[in-house]
């Protein structure tokens, strides 16, 4: 027997695309939106019904324009396909797709995306999105005139319209209640997740300010007290990527992942939090003087960060990356990308380990001439294949997962593999700690590392990070800060050790690093804000460095 393809006006199969983007591609916003409701319940189902109509009746009224007898199967089978990968993505890692998750995913390059690429993902794509795509191509479409085809479409967008007014009303307090206390789940309908948050991106590049970036601290400069000094100083920031302070053992986690730091004179801050749960929100935002305190997107991205206020003050500035750029953060500024630096024994498979960060780092320091502040952005502890992050020697927390799908591996193997990519960091802190050390005889050198957001490990059903800031857990947003200052830089800077280690004790965000590293080194500028200087109220007047130690190579 021979099928016969039927006919179907497009009214007809935009329904029936927007009915299966509904009820197949968006488990998790289901999931969410009915969790607090006992399963069974007529009002559970009422409720459901009430959800069903208003966005069936709204994802219609938003395609009604769009949608003609020539666009329609392009634009629901686009959406369709884009929406199974959504549905993935949630499903196995409760994702939140807004703007900044968006930005998130444009900002990956290969090395980091194709972690995320894997079986499990194609074989879903490929059954609940481009099969059912090329479904919508078997139907015949109706013909119709334009007036008559006019008049049917404006008549099924004002059913739609009643269809998504009427379902609320009746269930009006539960979905108020739902939106003002979990307006989060609104990132989670899929595919208008993706829509708005693509929308909402073009309309912030579309709009972002033109021209240079607007100035701060135009009057920095070096404080008096510099000209006391004998020699210059050489400052390294490394920005951690997505470790957790609780998996450090400086702040009492049980396994010993930071075994080399603790064996060296650092000081740990354990209640350190960041600006964001995403390397696209808390970079920009710890370099700049705005903070989470006075959050500004638009602000944050037009101004100079921390970095060309340090320039301005006779800096030599270098931004040194093994991740994915700076974010604007070093715009016009020295910066050397090494993530595919190809240096033998660091970068297998082309993605390169952090310690080529110190890669060349020699003739930099041979050839200065002035102060120094380095920035080290590390590929860290990038999920979700932790596994890739550390060379063979520091698999010590076995079995470790070594799946780019999370959900492949136990919690425990995916703990292990974690833990061990911050064993390697704190390896790398420790080189970077003796670099510095040895380079005490021409510098007054110290370094201070940062994490740029947490990672959850499937705490709650939440894995890797980028949750929104108001909802996230605390794994995502509190993160370790260390600091390690030599002998000669507390001396030079007059730093009282004693008096830093109890305030270290204390809160601490990242909204403190922008006036914290222009108080540690001596910028004077009307930008700086001691109310937001961990270091301050721990400085006294400078005194003569001590006599450095021989010079010996850490390189």
């Amino acid at each position: 027997m021979r099928w016969q393809r039927p006919t179907l006006s497009t009214e007809t199969l935009i329904s029936l695309g927007i009915a299966y983007l509904l009820l197949a591609c968006n488990g998790g916003f289901w999931r969410s939106a009915l969790a607090d409701r006992a399963p069974g319940a007529a009002d559970t189902w009422a409720f459901a019904a009430a959800l069903l109509g208003l966005l069936a009746g709204l994802y219609f009224l938003a395609l009604a324009p769009l949608a003609t007898r020539r666009t329609v199967r392009p634009l629901l089978s686009l959406l369709i396909v884009a929406a199974s990968a959504g549905a993935w993505y949630i499903d196995h890692y409760a994702v939140y797709f807004d703007r900044a998750m968006l930005r998130n995913v444009l900002a990956t390059h290969w090395g980091e995306a194709r972690e995320l690429l894997n079986g499990s993902l194609v074989l879903h794509v490929l059954l609940f999105g481009l099969l059912p795509a090329a479904l919508l191509w078997w139907p015949r479409l109706a013909e119709r005139r334009w007036p008559r085809a006019l008049g049917r479409r404006l008549a099924w967008a004002g059913a739609a319209a009643v269809l998504a007014v009427g379902s609320v009303i009746p269930v009006f307090a539960d979905f108020a209640s739902l939106m003002r206390n979990h307006r989060e789940v609104r990132h989670l309908v899929t595919p208008g997740n993706l829509v708005a948050a693509s929308i909402g991106t073009a309309w912030g590049r579309s709009h972002a300010p033109a021209g240079p970036r607007q100035p701060v601290g135009a009057d920095a400069h070096l404080a008096p007290a510099w000209q006391q000094r004998q020699r210059p100083t050489l400052f390294v920031l490394v920005v951690g990527e997505t470790a957790r302070a609780q998996n450090f053992s400086l702040n009492g986690y049980a396994r010993p992942t930071n075994p080399e730091l603790a064996r060296r004179e650092v000081l740990n801050f354990p209640d350190a939090t960041s600006c964001g749960t995403s390397t696209e929100v808390s970079l920009p935002c710890m370099f700049s003087p705005f903070g989470r305190r006075h959050y500004d997107e638009e602000a944050i991205r037009s101004h100079e960060s921390l970095l060309h206020v340090l320039a301005r003050a006779g800096f030599q500035v270098q931004w040194r990356d093994n991740q994915s750029g700076c974010k604007g953060v070093c715009e016009g500024l020295p910066q050397l990308a090494l993530d595919h630096a190809a240096v033998e024994g660091l970068c297998p498979e082309g993605q390169c380990f952090d310690e080529v960060l110190l890669h060349g780092l020699d003739r930099v320091l041979a050839d200065a001439r002035g102060n120094l502040f380095i920035v080290m952005h590390q590929l860290g502890s990038h999920g979700p294949a932790y596994y890739r992050r550390y060379p063979a020697a520091f698999k010590r927390f076995s079995p470790a997962c070594e799946s780019d799908d999370l959900r492949l591996c136990s919690a425990d193997e995916i703990r292990n593999a974690y833990d061990n990519s911050l064993l390697y960091t704190d390896h790398f802190l420790a080189r970077v700690i003796d670099v510095l050390a040895a380079r005490q005889d021409r510098f007054d050198t110290a370094m201070l590392y940062l994490s740029d957001h947490g990672e959850s490990l499937g705490e709650g059903g939440l894995y890797l990070h980028g949750v929104p800031q108001a909802i996230a857990p605390e794994a995502q947003r509190h993160v370790p800060m260390v600091a390690w200052l030599s002998p000669a830089f507390r001396a030079g800077f007059g730093v009282d050790t004693d008096c830093l280690r109890a305030r270290a004790a204390g809160p601490v965000s990242h909204d403190h690093l922008f006036h914290s590293v222009l108080g540690l080194l001596d910028v004077a500028t009307r930008a700086y804000d001691a109310s937001l200087d961990v270091f301050a109220g721990c400085r006294r007047a400078a005194v003569t460095p001590p006599k450095a130690p021989a010079p010996q190579s850490a390189l």
